[in-house]
């Protein structure tokens, strides 16, 4: 067993509750024969150890800086222990806790150790309480375990008044990847037995639903108490297993047979919470809980996973000063900024709008507005059901859904609206009450870039540096208005697809367009067309506006004519900027760039 210690500035001799605590603790686990290894904050490290005691030793580099810097350690030492093929990650203290549910999504158990309410300690701010006490409730189940205290200064302190406790049972599924039926059955099966050595166990139950039932009416029976249970990431399997209908259908009948007590146990359980990015009835596991109720689209809850507009200025003020001084920037367009960058997500009809906490958190601490959320991989689940579909990705900024379609069962996912949804790459930008219809859209530009940088290797098949590399080449000669430049590197562009990875569909062609010109979008105003009626890309420079339409397999000509013909440019006719028109032929059989005409 592999254990990776994060949550104390380290050891040996470093000053601190936590440290002192592991230098006892961990020198005499490892001597068990356990592998252990501490990631030390280097910062406060004055010596080159690499063990101690039997201990492991690696040192990250940390900024000493109390608002954050226990986060951003976690963070690097939680990547660290997945590179190093840890078992568990032995979290200290409720601030690194926030990071909980990362290293369960990387497949990796957790222990978290609480050392006590740092929250009340005088040196933290509101937004530091504020994180402190939400990884508090990441690391335990805090409310029905009727720990009172670590609610202290929070609207349940007051809303709450018995503070009952009851037996809490707790199943992640996020921790594994489910490549085979008997993975899950290990998953479930290991869950269960730490259950039955506390509830105990009855020979005669010898399936995963009547072990759960007996454990639900024991736990019942020996508190005096309903049962809580808590379901995290419910449809982890069924997602792992979704492009093999043979075992999709395996994996469906051994969560059926888990879950099926559930609404026959309905006396003895208190609450049962699912969390999964699909929704119950797209699974079709829980046919028989028709009890269940979907908040995910509730205007009640539409705010309860996020940071409001009134939340940030009010609870994270300080917190926008400091970002906008290390910018060089107001007070209003750091506002603005983190507006762009992390805000627009809707939940339901009448949301507000919401920001990502996890992205703005990590822009407070690094003081950059940068790409948090993807930094921890790639959305390939996703992208496999894209492409299978073959779902036109040009319309992922303003697509239109129904309500039915969240709700409509499936034995496998085929059509992706719902989960990109559910997931968070898209989100509530419209609602048409009238026909009951939802537009969805990406909610910022975090979320754009780093989703149109995910699909890009998809369908060329070029590293993302290239890529990358390709668009700020391609900036660099419109700043400079070398504009025969810029078309022969998107010749190059498309001539560096390998050729498996082309077709001769206009579709194709067309969806490496768009995504080449989204990512540019990043960095300059680059629309792309979205309706009928305008042209291909617009991208607008501080001298220029380039106006370009792509033919494939006709004339460059044919092209700048279609320009004039629908006068896609006479929008841009009132700007003080230049405007330049630039007709182009896209030629299937070389798979590039052929010929252009530049109209000023």
């Amino acid at each position: 067993m592999k254990v990776v210690v994060t949550g104390t500035r380290g050891i040996p001799n470093i000053l601190g509750g936590v440290e002192t605590h592991s230098e006892e603790l961990f020198p005499r686990i490892a001597q068990k024969g356990i592998d252990i290894t501490i990631i030390r904050r280097k910062s406060y490290v004055h010596d080159s150890l690499q063990e101690y005691q039997g201990v492991k030793l690696t040192d990250i580099e940390t900024p000493k800086r109390k608002s954050f810097e226990a986060i951003i350690h976690t963070f690097k030492a939680i990547l660290k222990a997945k590179s190093l093929h840890a078992d568990i990650v032995h979290i200290h203290a409720i601030g690194p806790a926030l990071l909980t549910p990362l290293a369960r999504l990387l497949g990796m158990k957790v222990v978290f150790t609480h050392h006590g309410p740092d929250y009340d300690r005088d040196k933290w701010g509101k937004a530091a309480k504020v994180m402190l006490k939400t990884g508090e409730w990441m690391g335990c189940a805090a409310y029905f375990s009727g720990k009172k205290d670590l609610f202290k200064g929070l609207m349940m302190e007051q809303l709450e008044k018995d503070w009952t406790v009851y037996p809490v049972l707790h199943i992640d599924f996020s921790i594994s990847k489910y490549m085979n039926a008997g993975m899950l059955r290990s998953a479930i099966n290991n869950r269960l037995v730490e259950w039955e050595r506390i509830y105990g166990c009855d020979t005669s139950e010898d399936t995963f639903s009547l072990r759960l039932k007996g454990i639900i009416k024991r736990a019942y029976e020996q508190s005096g108490r309903q049962v809580v249970l808590l379901v995290d990431e419910y449809d982890s399997p069924m997602l792992d297993s979704n492009n093999n209908e043979e075992l999709q259908a395996e994996i469906r009948g051994i969560m059926r047979d888990f879950f099926s007590p559930l609404k026959a146990q309905g006396e003895y359980l208190r609450f049962l919470f699912l969390t999964g990015i699909s929704k119950f009835s797209q699974m079709s596991i829980f046919s028989e809980l028709n009890n269940l109720q979907n908040i995910s689209m509730q205007d009640a809850y539409s705010a309860i996973c996020g940071i409001t507009e009134n939340e940030l200025r009010t609870q994270l003020e300080e917190d926008i000063r400091r970002m906008a001084e290390a910018n060089g920037e107001t007070y209003d367009e750091a506002c603005m900024h983190l507006k762009q960058q992390y805000d627009g997500y809707h939940f339901s009809e009448n949301s507000e709008d919401i920001y990502n906490p996890f992205s703005l958190f990590n822009a407070f601490a690094q003081k950059k507005y940068a790409n948090f959320w993807f930094s921890t991989g790639t959305p390939t689940f996703l992208i496999d059901i894209l492409q299978q579909s073959d779902f036109d990705i040009r319309q992922l900024d303003g697509v239109s859904a129904t309500a039915e379609q969240f709700d409509a069962p499936t034995n496998v996912i085929t059509d992706p609206l719902p989960v990109l949804y559910q997931s968070g790459y898209l989100t509530i930008k419209e609602y048409d009450r009238d026909f009951q219809i939802y537009t969805l859209a990406y909610p910022n530009k975090e979320v754009r870039k780093g989703f149109i940088e995910s699909l890009m290797p998809a369908y060329v098949h070029l590293p993302a540096r290239e890529n990358t590399f390709y668009v700020v080449s391609f900036i660099k000669d419109l700043r400079v208005g070398n504009l025969d430049q810029c078309m022969e590197r998107i010749k190059s562009f498309f001539a560096s697809i390998p050729n498996d990875m082309n077709n001769k569909e206009e579709k194709h062609y067309q969806t490496i367009f768009y995504l080449l010109f989204r990512l540019m979008g990043q960095y300059v105003d680059a629309e792309v067309k979205s309706a009928v009626g305008r042209a291909d890309v617009v991208i607008k420079m501080q001298e220029a506006i380039y106006v370009f339409e792509f033919k494939v397999d006709g004339t460059p000509e044919e092209a700048l004519a279609q320009i004039n013909s629908k006068q896609y440019a006479i929008p841009y006719q009132a700007d003080h900027r230049k405007v330049i028109k630039v007709g182009v032929n896209f030629d299937s059989s070389t798979r590039t760039i052929g010929e252009w005409v530049i109209e000023n």
